[in-house]
């Protein structure tokens, strides 16, 4: 397997290389040009997920080796069910709920991230390199990294988090943990500053020249590494299998996946399974008031200059500046055209694609987005149907009319113990703190809460005062420096 850079300026390079330095030249990413096949699904059909996982991987021709591999997918014991760790749940009449967030962050992140935190660490082990890991979080993807990085050797890890802009279990789960290679940052700002701050932290000379004078290199767990994307993959694949063991399809008939969206990682790990493949019509794109991909999946623009970005009640999805879908665009429209959108984006705001090229993009992809009131509703109804839903999850609702009739798989982001005031809230219009609002929903519908989110208020936590983003180099190289 071989990766390119998005807007070009350099040749391929392994997968190993690009999960260890993930930007390429001109501030972009690196995606893959060639692509193997997916190959007789009947075949893969009574695979176990880790089975299922190792295909994939050897499949793509990664330079992993099997110990490796073993290591990474040994992290899915993690999960509430090993044998499978995205339990797949009838919710309606051809419609279906993928439990993504089973694992010990309780967030899909988890899928991606605990096999790539073992992955990274045995790159680095082997080369004899200590790694400074960064991430940007909007509130799933800080605590996964974090737990799946804690205590590794070689690796330390900042975790950068908009103040304010995370659940409070989410800040918890980051603010709670104790080993001594993580450190927690809060920022002035909101996610995209948060993104920004570590892109520019990646490509900065000054501070790759720090870090490697500490004795250390620059990688990142954000999905701006193909490594976590991998990993998406193959659970939509998972998805599709399962609907065939239960004959709820036949095989080769096509399903819509419905993905609530912020940083695209979710959506783009389906177009990869379609390509391969998989017998997906269309992949629905669901936004918040945040709905920036609606209007490029919709209209075919991509236009910053008129939007604020809204603090909204699904927050990993307050997100203006989506970078996978970068790896879109290149994949669709080549490197070439991918700069110069990239480029008319960082000088004015905003791209445009051409009609014929709005035209392939929606033979792909559907868009629809979900205001407040409306994942409100989504949130109380659903609890009334019998499945409660986090406000992501949510979202998804708003698209069930689009398309045709067929078999529709919704993807789950999180569970609803991370925001339990907000659906406390949806559900009958009280306003409790999470412990409380916790309490409340398991014992009025009988559900158990995670020891993983129950276990955190015991804990005594104090959150980082909040930093400006132009403090944040020298904050982490101090922290660096005190490092062994």
């Amino acid at each position: 397997m071989r990766l390119y850079p998005t807007r070009g300026g350099g040749g391929s390079i392994a997968f190993s290389e690009a999960i260890l330095s993930p930007l390429a030249a001109f501030g972009g990413l690196y995606a893959p040009k060639e692509l193997p096949d997916l190959g007789d699904l009947n075949a893969l059909k009574a695979l176990s997920y880790v089975q299922l996982s190792r295909y994939i991987l050897k499949l793509f021709e990664t330079d992993l080796d099997d110990k490796a591999i073993d290591e990474a997918l040994k992290t899915y014991d993690r999960f509430d069910d090993p044998k499978e760790p995205t339990p797949l749940v009838r919710v309606g009449d051809q419609l279906f709920i993928q439990e993504l967030w089973r694992g010990p962050t309780r967030a899909f992140k988890d899928m991606a991230l605990q096999p790539f935190g073992a992955i990274l660490s045995n790159f680095a082990l082997k080369r004899g390199e200590k790694y400074a890991i960064l991430t940007a979080t909007s509130g799933d993807t800080g605590p996964a990294t974090l737990e799946a990085f804690a205590d590794r050797a070689d690796t330390e890890v900042v975790c950068l988090y908009p103040d304010g802009g995370a659940s409070e279990a989410q800040i918890l789960q980051m603010i709670a943990q104790t080993a001594a290679n993580l450190k927690v940052i809060a920022i002035k700002g909101n996610f995209d500053d948060a993104q920004d701050a570590l892109k520019k932290l990646l490509s900065s000379k000054s501070f790759n020249e720090s870090t490697k004078a500490n004795g250390r290199k620059l990688s990142a767990a954000n999905s701006v590494n193909f490594g976590r994307i991998l990993f998406q993959i193959i659970y939509h694949i998972r998805g599709y299998l399962q609907l065939l063991q239960r004959g709820e399809i036949t095989n080769g008939e096509t399903i819509d996946v419905i993905v609530p969206s912020g940083n695209f990682g979710n959506a783009l790990g389906a177009y990869y399974a379609r390509k391969i493949g998989l017998p997906i019509a269309k992949i629905v794109v669901v936004s918040n008031d945040n709905n920036v991909l609606t209007d490029l999946i919709v209209a075919g623009k991509y236009d910053l200059t008129q939007r604020k970005l809204i603090a909204t009640i699904s927050p990993a999805m307050d997100i203006l500046k989506s970078s996978n879908a970068e790896r879109i665009l290149f994949d669709l429209f080549g490197e070439a055209r991918t700069k110069t959108f990239m480029e008319n984006l960082a000088q004015n705001g905003a791209f445009e694609l051409s009609p014929s090229e709005l035209r392939l993009l929606q033979t792909i992809f559907e868009a629809a987005w979900s205001n407040e009131s409306e994942t409100f509703a989504a949130m109380r109804q659903s609890a009334r149907d019998g499945y409660i839903v986090d406000p992501h999850t949510a979202t998804c609702f708003k698209a069930l009319k689009l398309g045709v009739s067929r078999v529709k798989v919704i993807c789950s982001t999180a569970e609803w113990t991370k925001f339990a005031p907000i659906l406390l809230k949806a559900i009958s219009g009280e306003q409790k703190g999470d412990k409380e609002a916790l309490e409340i929903i398991s014992k009025r519908f009988n559900l158990a809460v995670s020891p993983a989110i129950a276990n955190l208020f015991a804990k005594k936590t104090i959150a980082p005062a909040p930093i400006a983003p132009n403090q944040i180099e020298a904050d982490v190289l101090e922290w660096l420096s005190k490092r062994p």
